[in-house]
């Protein structure tokens, strides 16, 4: 396929915004493997523009290193899916027909990553989801073609979980966006925490829509529930209106809140001196991570983009080498090659070793957990660990249970 896409005038392939140059000759790209990545870069610009530096950053890595495949450039071609189940699966045909990808990697909302994995599925096409976290994805809607990179809802749901074991809380809140994340994170919740405490139970559960929230009314409807905790699933802009309306009405006083995200840079940092004190939360603590991998990551982000790294930047930065691991182990961009050797493919990332089990295509990677305060007007993570996604991730059972056989 790539062969016969070479062939495209260089005129179109300049106004499509492909990759590649007007002036590359079908023999010059015959020397890199194209990879489609598709994002909502225009919906969820303070994730997507950390995470396209962060794998632009290990592609740059990579192809100064000697490439793939025996010293092909690895070469991305990027585009906004739009947000949408609809324009995604239209870019992602795009990517594959027009284009000529060896495969996809990429999208953020879970919906989103469902509809792309679909059409992997159909279509036959290596897809490595990015940031859509529905445990469906390699669950219950898993198949051959589709991986996950980072930790689904139910581990990270999970970690805190174990993390707020202590609480003595027995009666909760969920709040949670009203679609396919939300669902699965408040599902996940219910079930976890009858599996930890019998007697507790959920009291009131609000699901507003994405970026619509209405902070006053879902504030007091918990209030009048008056439960011990929160399982708060929200983020971005939904998240910050109910830290401030909660916080005015006193909504978080006396009571653990379990928060999945918020501890990472991209939502902590815009609360300021907002973030409210001691929750439980999921995070990337970047600057207080001194493992040496860590550390390398961090200077080399930072030298080139002079910013802090974000967790999209980390979980951007990851993906390339998965790809460049995997390529190297099946020695083509043969499909079937390439997801056999993803199978059980362990790769070196900033944080430690992550293998892609082969029993649901679901990575190791982990999430750090730690309580929030504020230092100098600023949020920040304390007490913080790093869970290790392998210790949190769905038990042969479990997969077996639910997911389509291959």
């Amino acid at each position: 396929m790539l062969r016969r896409h070479l062939l495209i005038a260089g005129a179109a392939l300049l106004a499509a915004g492909t990759a590649i140059a007007p002036s590359v000759t079908p023999a010059q790209a015959q020397e890199s493997v194209k990879v489609g990545e598709l994002f909502s870069y225009a919906r969820m610009a303070a994730f997507a523009d950390p995470y396209r530096k962060g794998w632009q950053l290990a592609v740059e890595e990579i192809n100064a290193s000697g490439g793939v495949l025996g010293g092909k450039t690895l070469e991305i071609v990027s585009r906004d899916d739009g947000g949408t189940t609809a324009d995604a699966v239209r870019v992602a045909d795009e990517l594959v027909t027009n284009e000529g990808v060896e495969f996809l990697f990429g999208t953020f909302f879970s919906n989103v990553g469902l509809a792309v994995g679909d059409y992997a599925k159909q279509r036959r096409v290596l897809f490595i989801a990015a940031e859509p976290l529905t445990d469906a994805l390699t669950m219950a809607q898993g198949n051959r073609y589709t991986f996950r990179m980072r930790p689904n809802t139910y581990m990270q749901t999970k970690m805190l979980v174990e993390a707020g074991r202590e609480s003595g809380a027995k009666t909760w809140a969920i709040v949670a966006p009203n679609y396919e994340y939300g669902q699965s994170a408040a599902a996940n919740f219910k079930a976890l925490l009858a599996e930890m405490d019998p007697e507790a139970e959920v009291v009131v559960e609000q699901y507003p829509a994405l970026g619509k929230i209405d902070a006053g009314a879902t504030t007091q409807a918990i209030l009048g529930a008056n439960p011990d905790g929160i399982f708060n699933a929200t983020f971005a802009g939904d998240q910050a209106k109910l830290v401030r309306e909660g916080q005015l009405r006193g909504l978080f006083e006396g009571r653990t809140v379990l928060s999945l995200l918020t501890g990472e840079p991209e939502y902590l940092a815009p609360m300021g001196a907002e973030t409210p004190e001691g929750w439980i939360v999921t995070g990337y603590p970047w600057d207080q991570i001194d493992t040496p991998a860590h550390l390398a990551f961090v200077e080399a982000y930072q030298a080139k983009y002079d910013d802090f790294p974000r967790l999209a930047s980390l979980l951007g930065y990851s993906i390339p080498y998965v790809i460049k691991e995997m390529l190297d182990k099946a020695g083509s961009t043969d499909t079937e090659a390439m997801v056999d050797a993803l199978k059980g493919l362990e790769v070196e990332t900033p944080t430690g070793p992550v293998t892609m089990r082969a029993i649901d295509h679901q990575a190791t990677m982990g999430a750090w957990v730690g309580r929030l305060t504020v230092e100098d007007g600023q949020g920040k993570m304390v007490d913080w660990y790093y869970a290790d996604g392998a210790d949190f991730a769905h038990t042969p059972e479990a997969v077996k249970a639910v997911r389509p056989a291959e």
